[in-house]
């Protein structure tokens, strides 16, 4: 029988939920901008890394009790949430507690998704869940998790998946479903050549967000009877779902904005040309990511730094910055800025020009400097006048140029190798 749905009923199943964030990933395709740091610690949106997108909407849904599961590059996305994350009070039973890598079960680090939570069954059994979020910590989206849980405790389901309508032809970039009526799944296929479409839109397809709630008993039979699969390649999302689909109640939860209905905010950065479109997405007027919403802040770590100066006001020497986002720290000492995002500490000097660009955090950028649709990393110092993004092929022999003609800039490109925290 299905148990209606309120606020107290969420509030109450959110209690007995704990959240585990997959942050532990490569994150190779965002090339150079991964090779000192995990990708969920890659900055974002000008003050942000991407961990603090599910680490926020955990807050805001409610749940207080989370894992986060790491294991390559992570010294810095470490850093990042026992500072930023360590005002949760463990005598009410709230926590972010790392997870790293630490071979408790196996002889072996993760070898896939459902394998790194495997590994830590034992903790996971100490914390005494009735249910288990799982989330990727490398996505940029705002969500309550919470309607999403109720609607698997009234749908009976063993499992539930989060997922999106995308364009068919993005579709095989994600794991696709096929499910009926009443949101049961019938079929899944992780990255298809030829994806299926939705009943009635033949030009969409139901793709996972990398998002699943299950009943916690469920979660280690499941886990068990992986990890004793000597064929299994330990991934939920090709190893652990196909199973369950044809055998257990496994449901999709379709995200939406609870109240207008319309399709949710949802990246995966994967990629330096999605990184940058993302960000730049945050300049417009009105972005589909509202970071100005109160009723659903984004936390982070908070660098204490002094506000955005702009200086000089010359004719030819004006420090300006149009359709763009400064964050604080930042000096533009006479030069111009042009829809753009600026991180925090960039310093941009006179007669220089900045277009269309995203700038990591302590940046230099030296005078009569010309950049265009370009990435620039965390602590470089670009040399007087610089340009970058006017020939691909000149850029291409200094700096890593993207399919879709965005450069990335790193200091060891720059041969200013900087061996510290990124």
């Amino acid at each position: 029988m299905k148990k209606p749905t309120s606020e107290r009923f969420v509030s109450r199943i959110t209690r007995d939920t704990l959240a585990l964030i997959l942050a532990g990933g490569r994150g190779s395709r965002l090339k150079h901008l991964t090779r000192w740091r995990s990708k969920p610690a890659t900055p974002f949106g000008g003050k942000f890394r991407i961990i603090d997108f599910p680490l926020s909407n955990c807050m805001n849904s409610g749940i207080r009790r989370i894992g986060v599961l790491t294991q390559y590059k992570a010294h810095s996305l470490l850093l990042h949430i026992q500072r930023g994350w360590g005002f949760l009070r463990g005598e009410f039973g709230e926590f972010v507690e790392l997870l790293p890598a630490q071979q408790r079960i196996e002889s072996s680090w993760y070898q896939g998704t459902a394998d790194a939570v495997y590994q830590n069954i034992d903790i996971i059994r100490g914390h005494d869940p009735a249910y288990v979020l799982l989330l990727a910590g490398d996505h940029i989206y705002k969500m309550d998790y919470g309607p999403m849980i109720a609607a698997h405790v009234e749908s009976e389901a063993d499992m539930t998946v989060g997922c999106m309508e995308v364009p068919l032809e993005r579709a095989r970039d994600f794991g696709v479903m096929s499910v009926d009526a009443n949101g049961k799944v019938l079929g899944f296929k992780e990255k298809p050549a030829q994806p299926e479409p939705m009943p009635g839109q033949d030009d969409m397809a139901l793709a996972s967000m990398g998002i699943y709630v299950f009943n916690t008993v469920f979660l280690y039979e499941q886990l068990i009877r992986d990890a004793d699969s000597p064929t299994s390649s330990h991934d939920f999302g090709k190893d652990i779902i196909p199973e369950a689909i044809n055998r257990y109640r496994v449901y999709s939860y379709p995200f939406r904005d609870v109240q207008t209905g319309a399709l949710g905010y949802w990246r995966d950065v994967g990629t330096v040309d999605a990184f940058w479109e993302a960000n730049l997405e945050l300049v417009k007027v009105s972005p589909e990511l509202n970071l100005y919403d109160e009723e659903w802040p984004i936390w982070t770590y908070q660098e204490q730094l002094p506000p955005a100066k702009f200086v000089f006001d010359d004719e030819g020497r004006r420090g300006m910055a149009v359709d763009s986002m400064v964050s604080g720290g930042c000096i533009i000492s006479g030069a111009v800025v042009k829809h753009s995002l600026l991180f925090s500490g960039v310093t941009i000097n006179s007669y220089a020009t900045l277009e269309d660009s995203v700038v990591l955090p302590n940046v230099d950028i030296g005078r009569h400097c010309r950049i265009t649709r370009a990435v620039i990393d965390k602590g470089c110092l670009i040399p007087p006048g610089t340009v970058i993004g006017e020939d691909p092929e000149a850029d291409a022999e200094r700096f890593y140029v993207t399919e879709g003609g965005i450069t990335l800039v790193t200091p060891e490109m720059l041969g200013q190798e900087l061996h510290h925290v990124r």
